[in-house]
């Protein structure tokens, strides 16, 4: 039988996109083993958010062609897709695909094996207007499932390249979004994770259906579905209609994603970003009054071109005053293409690092306070694994809880009620059953 290994860089879509190809290799008979084997065929989906990315995608190529030099090696996805020159010079790469073509990957590694000469399919992204169709069925190794409900961002802030690899705002259709989520309860997923580029953008480019319609149907329609989560929205996209939703429905968790990149008015007008700190803080306040036990977590690039010592200390009390539950911190990178890569005042590694550092810090002292805030409570517990003694899950809002009791299933959801912690991982027993 065939083999193939996968290795996929950068963020949850590129985890599902790879999902779906590897499902394609399966029925078309492949076997799929570890990227650290022999392989007859590699995979390597990139990324090029950063310029870490881009060498970490070089690098797994270069790797593949030294396991087996013999191999056909494909290189997909959005790196594929900006520098698509950058990696035909690669020795030993065979096929060559952006963020298009996907579901003819293994008709393209056919072609290779006969002709022996290198494929490149490159699409104008910026002229793609419809949702590339991949399905998955069954995840490997995973008990919560991720849906990918629409592709590209119309946003273009001027730090990102992805706009440039992904191309606009497409929807995927709302009758295989809810067939796929009915599908994937079916085959025993109690948790789906709405994902995408700009994943509440869903519906933008549709005529009257929208993210919230598609919320609604998600948590009517679905028989069977416990838990739905957002991977990610902004703030501009929360509104009082999906507060409401949020507070009414028992399936929509506890937890939003929601991105501030700066908490600096004149920064945020640079990386256009269409809000500043008041208005994002009044919806905020509106949020957590509404629904109090929501845990709200964030993205934050440091380091953005013009950004001075008294902008990143503002940024940093900022986020300290409205006390967001974990950060997630990203020092900026220049992005050939990008407005921002020709902006003044670029700031140099070592500053960038530090404040990194001040943030991450910060955000272990917030994500510390919320698990000690979740003391005593009882939290409904996904399990995802057994790890060190312990079966291992994440609650609704996303704290990691550890209960020592291996009767526990995976992929199934239990009460627990917290009565230690290590760090700002909580401790717990199960109270009652599966909830």
């Amino acid at each position: 039988m065939a083999t193939v290994a996968f290795h996929t860089l950068g963020c949850k879509v590129n985890s599902y996109e790879s999902e779906a190809m590897l499902e394609i290799f399966k029925k078309r008979g492949y076997d799929n083993i570890d990227f650290e084997s022999p392989a007859d065929v590699y995979v390597i989906n990139t990324c090029t958010v950063t310029n870490t990315g881009d060498s970490k995608s070089r690098q797994m190529i270069r790797k593949a062609h030294r396991t087996n030099p013999d191999a056909v090696i494909c290189v997909v996805g959005c790196y594929s897709q900006v520098a698509s020159e950058e990696i035909t010079e690669i020795e030993g790469v065979s096929v060559v695909l952006g963020t298009q073509h996907r579901a003819s990957i293994v008709d393209f590694v056919e072609e290779y094996k006969i002709t022996h000469k290198q494929i490149v399919k490159i699409e104008n992204v910026m002229k793609v207007s419809r949702f590339e169709d991949l399905s998955i069925h069954a995840f490997e190794n995973k008990t919560r499932a991720f849906l990918k409900i629409q592709d590209g961002c119309n946003n273009f802030c001027t730090y990102c390249i992805i706009p440039y690899a992904r191309g606009g705002v497409r929807s995927r259709p709302k009758e295989d979004v809810l067939r796929q989520a009915q599908e994937l309860v079916d085959r025993g997923f109690v948790e789906i994770v709405l994902t995408g580029i700009h994943t509440a953008g869903y519906g933008v480019d549709l005529d009257n259906y929208s993210f919230y319609d598609l919320l609604v149907d998600l948590t009517t329609k679905i028989k069977g579905l416990k838990r739905l989560r957002i991977s990610s929205i902004e703030m501009s996209q929360v509104s009082d209609e999906i507060i409401e939703l949020i507070g009414r429905s028992p399936i929509i968790v506890d937890h939003l994603h929601i991105p501030i990149q700066s908490g600096t008015d004149s920064i945020l007008r640079r990386m256009a970003r269409h809000y500043n700190t008041a208005e994002f803080e009044k919806k905020y306040l509106e949020l957590k009054e509404a629904l109090p036990g929501i845990s709200i977590t964030t993205d934050v690039i440091v380091g953005f071109p013009g950004e001075t010592e008294e902008d990143f200390v503002d940024t940093y009390n900022w986020i300290k005053k409205l006390h967001f539950n974990q950060l997630h911190v990203f020092p900026y990178s220049r992005r050939k293409g990008t407005p921002a890569d020709r902006m003044p005042g670029q700031v140099p590694g070592d500053v960038k690092k530090d404040r990194v550092r001040r943030l991450l810090q910060l955000s272990d002292e917030l994500k510390t306070e919320f698990a000690l805030s979740e003391m005593n409570k009882e939290l409904e517990v996904l399990i995802e694994e057994e790890k060190d003694g312990y079966m291992v899950g994440h609650a609704s809002n996303y704290l990691k809880v550890l209960v020592a009791d291996d009767s526990l299933k995976e992929g199934h959801i239990y009460k627990v009620k917290v009565t230690d912690h290590r760090g700002y991982d909580l401790i717990g027993v199960v109270s009652s059953e599966e909830a």
